[in-house]
């Protein structure tokens, strides 16, 4: 299981990957991308909004969108 660790009010909370969250993920990222709402090679600050918001609504998981990018950018290499 992937991690990372963002601050949040003072205290670290680790964004807990597995298999499934990693699916969903993709799938919101895949939508916003087929939406052609990323401009060039990047999502805009809006977009990841929009992709924090439906990621949290899919699974109940409010990470922030510096844990979501790490992991869209882990995911890239």
């Amino acid at each position: 299981m992937n991690t990372s660790v963002v601050e949040v009010s003072g205290e670290k909370v680790k964004a807990m990957w597995d298999k499934r969250l990693i699916e969903i993920f993709c799938d919101v990222c895949i939508k916003e991308i087929l939406k052609e709402n990323r401009p060039g090679t990047h999502f805009t600050k809006d977009r990841w909004m929009k992709i924090m918001s439906n990621f949290k609504n899919e699974t109940c998981k409010a990470y922030s969108q510096r844990q979501l990018k790490n992991k869209w950018d882990a995911l890239k290499k």
